[in-house]
């Protein structure tokens, strides 16, 4: 398992997206960790026999290596501990509407280090004008991707903007996970 948070964002996105062959550069934008910080982490990945290699020109693109008896496990293990950021993220990707979404409560708190019980759901709060079903829709993908029920909360621009109700005020004063850029970056 990962020993930073890095390192775990790092694997997570190696990890939760078996099907890609992905270079450096994509995994350091997609983590939005360091190049090199990537880079050192998929050598140590490779030369534990993690991680197949190829190369497409002068890129080396990694890919979870299928053969190493490990890597369900550890898959498993990412996609509780890191997943639900990349997961949510991902299912939010394609829908209307959304301004901003942030991951909160406890595994939000958990995630940026703060101490306590491991978490039994993930709470996300999406701003905008999104369809309420389709986000029903997201949520239950994201479920049945992290292995623990997502729980989607919509809220109006404005009603975010002047903290409108005690649930917002409250989501403002606690750690949130900010998705928002990974939604658009697509």
């Amino acid at each position: 398992m990962p020993r930073t948070k890095a390192q775990g964002m790092i694997q997570a996105w190696i990890f939760l997206h078996p099907q890609n062959a992905d270079s450096i550069s994509e995994i350091a934008r997609r983590t939005r960790v360091d190049r090199l910080v990537v880079q050192r982490e998929v050598d140590n990945l490779a030369a534990a026999g993690l991680l197949s290699e190829s190369w497409q020109g002068r890129s080396r693109l990694v890919s979870p290596n299928p053969t190493n008896p490990i890597v369900r496990p550890l898959t498993d293990a990412l996609a509780i501990a890191y997943g639900p950021a990349f997961v949510v993220a991902e299912e939010l990707g394609g829908l209307p509407g959304i301004e901003e979404a942030f991951l909160f409560g406890s595994w939000a708190d958990r995630y940026l280090g703060n101490p306590g019980e491991f978490p039994a759901d993930v709470d996300v709060l999406v701003v905008g004008t999104t369809d309420e079903d389709d986000l029903w829709d997201a949520g239950k993908r994201a479920s049945e991707r992290v292995g623990r029920e997502v729980n989607m909360t919509r809220v109006r621009r404005e009603d975010w903007e002047s903290g409108a109700t005690s649930f917002i005020r409250t989501v403002k004063s606690r750690p949130m996970v900010d998705l928002t850029g990974d939604i658009h970056a697509g």
